[in-house]
């Protein structure tokens, strides 16, 4: 099913809209031209080989850059080129693969500060936050949802790793987005411990929409409702995890060493390189 028939059958405007987007870096074209259309509600995955592009393809959704040429929608929006902060506003919010925490504040209080401006606060100097009685509530809510209740006092640069991958999750739905991006949520993570984050992500996602970059392919085809494949900047396939697992291109792309088409339904001896 291509990407204009799966949102067809899911009905509505979609999520993401990735339209002929091309980036350059000077003479340096990094992204060739992108098409992709995420539904809302889908759980999505973007992967592929060193240097495919992936991240870049995050920074533009995300606002970091601003697509030389193409477009970019969220909901239905033309948000290509706004910058991150107006891009979150809108709905859309995201994780990094490298852990983007307070470290010296409490777990609590990277929430809380998290859920401020979704709760109409913005640049109040007036309030004291120890009263604002719906921010805590929030924040509570979201430290439920993650599991860290018995850490919320704890300064988060104290926590383990997971711990703190978790966080970073919690602060990227606490402010309401209906759209979540994820990069590389369970890198550096054990089997156990990955195992966990997957849990956890599907329970944080329910009824929103998730496009995540992820090396892990027992995660990927564990989690994801359609996953997309980015070489040399272009899209290859996108399509069911069965359907990518049986797509002879894209195991070229990866020379033929993954996807193996024997693995197990889940994907679980499916790994690959995603950066």
């Amino acid at each position: 099913m291509n990407a204009a028939s799966s949102a067809s059958v899911r009905g509505g405007r979609a999520a993401l809209e990735l339209s002929g987007v091309r980036k350059s870096f000077g003479k340096t074209e990094i992204i060739r031209g992108v098409d992709l259309t995420i539904p809302r509600g889908e759980r999505h995955a973007l992967i592929g080989p060193n240097g495919a592009g992936k991240s870049t393809t995050f920074n533009l959704i995300s606002g970091r850059f601003a697509p030389t040429s193409g477009t970019v929608r969220l909901n239905g929006e033309d948000i290509g080129g706004l910058p991150p902060f107006v891009i979150n506003r809108k709905g859309l919010s995201r994780s990094f693969q490298i852990t983007n925490i307070f470290h010296r504040l409490t777990v609590f209080e990277n929430l809380r500060c998290a859920v401020l401006w979704s709760l109409g606060y913005k640049y109040s100097f007036w309030h004291r936050l120890a009263e604002l009685r719906d921010a805590r509530e929030r924040a509570e809510q979201v430290l439920e949802l993650i599991g860290l209740q018995h850490r919320s006092a704890t300064q988060s640069g104290l926590l383990t790793y997971a711990e703190q991958r978790a966080l970073e999750i919690g602060i990227t739905i606490a402010g309401g987005a209906d759209v979540i991006l994820l990069d590389e949520p369970t890198a550096g993570m054990s089997r156990s411990e990955s195992d966990h984050a997957v849990e956890l992500i599907r329970k944080v996602t329910v009824g929103k929409t998730l496009v995540m970059v992820e090396h892990d392919m027992s995660v990927v085809f564990g989690l994801a409702d359609r996953i997309s494949v980015l070489v040399y900047g272009e899209v290859i396939a996108t399509g069911t995890p069965e359907e990518i697992r049986a797509d002879r291109r894209v195991k070229e792309a990866y020379l033929g060493t993954t996807l193996d088409e024997h693995a197990p339904a889940d994907g679980a001896s499916a790994t690959m390189e995603a950066r």
